[in-house]
């Protein structure tokens, strides 16, 4: 591990994993690379084989000496280009600290400045608050509490507060000082050297959805200790999902979202689980009403899911799933 720097928390790196969102990294990469060398040491971008020109504008700005492009032969998913980013953030540049986002999403002005402005020593990872362009909170990005780990949370969860139950809310964003959380997205995240020795990296193999929360509850489950920064501000520049169509599209994501979370689920809920997965089984089944005309396959995904997710079976070729949601009768 690198000895910390004069500069706050020491050495960081930003990694940056994008697929065919080209307008989205035109944003995010320039405002990583404005923020000055002793805020942010170098950025590593992950192209997860995008064919929307990226790799090519990428290869311009290879000037910039902070900048790794690493192009990846297939689409690794954003689980992936995770793994493979922290790796060679570890590898190349010795960081202190790595902090992580999407294509869509980067730091506010200033707010890397922020992170070096405190003693980062007390956690081994960091959470930023995540905003949408417009200020309303980020619903999708905002860090939790396993409730089964917290009788409180979930006592308030099972009482009618459902997320916002075991999500933290308005008050902790509005506060001047940190609070501890459980878990927390790949968006403004904050991970020490420390925390990666303790827990090691993501893991690639989920592809989509569901990493940062195994990730996250596996790092406080292993006695790593994670914290909310309201003063840290990220915005994440995507459109609001609404639940108009109820569906994932394409078809196939549906296979890692429920194989995903039914893992999370376990690690979650420990010698309850057994309880949860009757119910989650059968509330992820009833959701076939919302997939008129490909029920079939949205039914035997879900299975398939729901083996996988017990066997922990990650190793699926991606082909293979995408080939799944494709079958009909």
């Amino acid at each position: 591990m690198a000895v910390g720097t004069d500069h706050g928390a020491g050495r960081l790196v930003a990694v940056v994993v994008t697929y065919n969102r080209l307008a989205q990294l035109q944003v995010t990469v320039p405002r990583l690379l404005a923020s000055p060398k002793a805020d942010l040491a170098a950025v590593v971008v992950v192209d997860n084989a995008s064919d929307d020109g990226t790799a090519e504008w990428l290869s311009g700005q290879e000037g910039d000496p902070r900048l790794t492009v690493i192009r990846c032969k297939t689409n690794l998913g954003g689980a992936g280009g995770f793994e493979t980013g922290m790796r060679e953030a570890v590898k190349r540049f010795d960081p202190d600290w790595i902090v992580v986002m999407d294509d869509d999403a980067r730091p506010e002005p200033g707010a890397l400045a922020r992170f070096h402005a405190s003693d980062r020593s007390g956690a081994e990872a960091w959470a930023a608050a995540v905003y949408h362009l417009d200020g309303r909170i980020c619903d999708m990005n905002r860090p939790s509490i396993n409730p089964f780990w917290h009788r409180k949370v979930l006592w308030r969860t099972l009482t009618g507060k459902g997320r916002d139950g075991f999500h933290i809310g308005q008050a902790e964003y509005g506060a001047t000082t940190p609070c501890g959380i459980d878990g927390a997205s790949f968006v403004g995240l904050f991970v020490s050297r420390a925390g990666i020795e303790r827990v090691g990296y993501p893991d690639g193999r989920l592809f989509i959805y569901g990493d940062d929360v195994l990730y996250t509850l596996g790092l406080t489950r292993a006695g790593g200790r994670i914290l909310f920064d309201p003063t840290i501000r990220f915005e994440h520049d995507f459109s609001t999902m609404t639940d108009a169509d109820k569906r994932f599209r394409p078809l196939w994501k549906s296979y890692y979202h429920y194989r995903n979370l039914l893992m999370v689920y376990r690690m979650a809920s420990g010698w309850l689980f057994p309880l949860v997965l009757v119910a989650a089984a059968g509330k992820w089944l009833l959701k076939v009403r919302h997939h008129s005309g490909e029920r079939r396959a949205f039914v035997l995904l879900v299975l398939r899911a729901l083996r996988d997710g017990l066997l922990r079976r990650t190793d699926v070729p991606h082909d293979r799933v995408v080939g799944w949601a494709q079958k009909r009768p």
